[in-house]
């Protein structure tokens, strides 16, 4: 027996207007789910009033590695929904582009052990799909659960505001953020260490210490384009 024939009460899913031509849904619809298309703020998939589901393409994902996406995303689903979830769609992750695979195994471990969100491999577009019916199911079956889009995440506290604003430093993550505050104390006392300073934190080398001080201390340009 199918898991369409099994389940009796239809599935609701809410998803992000732009997953619309990547095929999920059409599989989504195959298996029988209701799939409600809406412009969201977080995450791509609604499966309850607790979980949401953010999908990555393996190209996707090393790009907001490299952006620095992948760990706003991961911040705005951890402070809107109880248990986020990433799907990591596709394969061949270390093969892709010339990012080196500490830095790959450092942000899926960050989502892991710092964010507490689970990333789900899937081969895919169906298997995505699959994997969005099965907790869909888990959640809506188990309980009456409301499918229905959150309010706007919650306003950050002030640590987390200052870290926030440390990891827009050039090749600084989320655990780097943290020490640098805790070594620190103060947002004001990491943009001013020198180079010297920054380099007694663990995981600032000579080059990135010297790239945060050519950041912070450079003559911002204007764009010609805006001139």
């Amino acid at each position: 027996m199918s898991e369409v024939v099994q389940v009796s009460k239809k599935l609701k899913i809410i998803a992000d207007h732009r997953e619309r031509p990547s095929g999920v849904v059409n599989e989504l619809v195959k298996l029988g789910v209701d799939v409600e298309s809406k412009q969201l703020s977080v995450g791509d998939f609604i499966l309850s009033d607790r979980v949401a589901v953010e999908r990555k393409a393996v190209d996707d994902f090393l790009q907001s590695i490299v952006d620095k996406r992948l760990m706003t995303q991961a911040e705005l689903l951890r402070e809107t929904f109880e248990y986020p979830v990433l799907i990591l769609e596709g394969n061949d992750m270390y093969s892709r582009r010339a990012i080196h695979p500490n830095a790959i195994r450092g942000a899926l471990a960050t989502l892991a052990v710092d964010f507490r969100i689970p990333v789900l491999p899937a081969s895919d577009e169906k298997e995505t799909a699959h994997i969005l019916f099965v907790i869909a199911r888990r959640e809506q079956l188990a309980g009456p659960r409301e499918v229905a889009v959150r309010g706007e995440p919650k306003r950050l506290t002030l640590p987390e505001f200052q870290r926030f604003i440390v990891e827009g430093l050039p090749g600084v993550s989320a655990v780097l953020a943290r020490r640098l505050l805790e070594y620190f104390g103060t947002v004001e006392r990491v943009m001013c260490a020198s180079e010297e300073e920054l380099k007694r934190v663990r995981g600032i080398g000579k080059e990135k210490a010297k790239e945060i001080r050519r950041i912070l201390t450079s003559t911002y340009e204007v764009p010609r384009q805006l001139l």
